[in-house]
């Protein structure tokens, strides 16, 4: 296969027109040019990855994009061949008798997911201050409950404190959802709270005094209401972050490497063990260990696809990838053997699980098995 035949099967696949033996063919040009097989293709690793930087290139300059890739201008049937396109160099699942996943290797795809796991949906467990949980999945709209000097109310799928200026007392309230569960609330000033799944909030029924503290595990994003004589404050363990009134995400999930604080309009000021910054729209703050660093210029709209919806992917390793997916499908992962390459890709939340793992296996470097309520991981 020439050089030339070879970049007219990648424009193929670029523009989404490529069929589903062209794309097989594509993949056997990255990852069989360098082996010694029967009809070897004649690309040499230089070329291969100058072709596979000109796709990137190209896949950018398509959806108009600069630093960084999105996929929601192409439909569904143009995910795969991106993802074929730049998930890098890896391995095919073939198996041998040392292959770790060679117990799944004469398994069609219909059996290694038959198996399949529904997405998540809305619902969270409300906790009051007297240890009541109401399970709001499956309470009807209208009054819950008159507690600490608010009322408690589900208005359109989400959770209000109308608060009651005559009282006094306060107490505390804790909203919790279960892995494969998000949800939406709003407190008694007025502040817009969003749940991911696995996530949990602490926070007073009405606010009093000079400042609205909260604590949270999990992931949470916040539309807070401005208040400047009272500041709000968000607590994860030895971390807090300080606002008036503005909008970031804060991912402090346990199984992360690092507690994230992302910012989209505003300012919030940043507090862990080893120091404190502000932080402007478009960075980050990540805490590992107590100690803090800034990052500039982060994708937002990858950090925010939970709440919108959806999965987004930009270069993912497949650790952050699948614990996003466990988190949302409630499902254990676990490794069969470790899968070095980066991923790309948009996908709805709302995807049968099977449907987002063989969009994954498209890119050829790696493979899956949903046994009950695992996934296994494998090249």
């Amino acid at each position: 296969m020439t050089k030339e035949e070879i970049q007219q099967l990648a424009e193929k696949i670029v523009s989404g027109r490529a069929t589903e033996d062209e794309i097989v063919l594509y993949n056997r040009v990255c990852n069989f040019a360098e082996t010694d097989i029967s009809d070897p293709i004649k690309i040499s690793t230089h070329e291969k990855l100058a072709l596979e930087r000109d796709l990137k290139k190209a896949i950018l300059q398509k959806a108009g994009i600069g630093k960084v890739y999105y996929m929601n201008r192409l439909k569904w049937a143009g995910v795969a061949a991106v993802l074929i396109l730049l998930a890098g160099i890896g391995y095919v699942f073939l198996a041998t008798p040392t292959s770790p996943g060679r117990q799944y290797a004469h398994q069609s795809q219909e059996q290694r997911f038959k198996n399949d796991v529904l997405p998540g949906s809305q619902g969270a467990v409300l906790t009051l201050a007297n240890g009541q949980q109401i399970v709001l999945d499956s309470v009807a709209n209208g009054a819950l409950a008159n507690e600490g000097g608010a009322q408690i109310i589900k208005k359109e799928g989400k959770v209000v404190y109308d608060r009651d200026n005559a009282a006094t007392a306060v107490s505390y309230n804790t909203m919790t959802t279960a892995q494969g569960r998000q949800y939406h609330l709003t407190l008694a000033d007025g502040t817009e709270v969003w749940l991911n799944a696995g996530s949990s909030i602490t926070y007073p029924t009405v606010f009093t005094g000079k400042q609205r503290t909260v604590k949270i595990t999990g992931e949470v994003y916040f539309e807070v209401a401005h208040n400047k004589l009272m500041p709000f404050r968000v607590e994860k363990g030895d971390t807090r972050v300080e606002v008036l009134g503005t909008h970031f995400n804060m991912n402090a999930y346990d199984d992360e490497s690092s507690l994230k604080v992302t910012l989209l309009e505003g300012a919030v000021h940043v507090v862990s063990a080893d120091g404190e910054n502000t932080i402007k729209p478009g960075q980050q703050a990540r805490v590992t260990k107590g100690r803090m660093t800034v990052a500039n210029d982060v994708n937002t709209e990858e950090v925010m696809a939970w709440k919108n919806g959806r999965f987004i992917f930009s270069g993912t390793d497949i650790s952050q990838l699948m614990r996003q997916l466990s988190h949302w499908y409630d499902v254990q992962v676990v490794y069969d053997k470790k899968v070095n390459d980066l991923f790309y890709a948009e996908i709805p939340r709302n995807t049968k699980l099977s449907d987002v793992l063989k969009a994954l296996e498209l890119t050829g470097k790696v493979h899956f098995v949903i046994d009950g309520k695992k996934i296994i991981v494998m090249p």
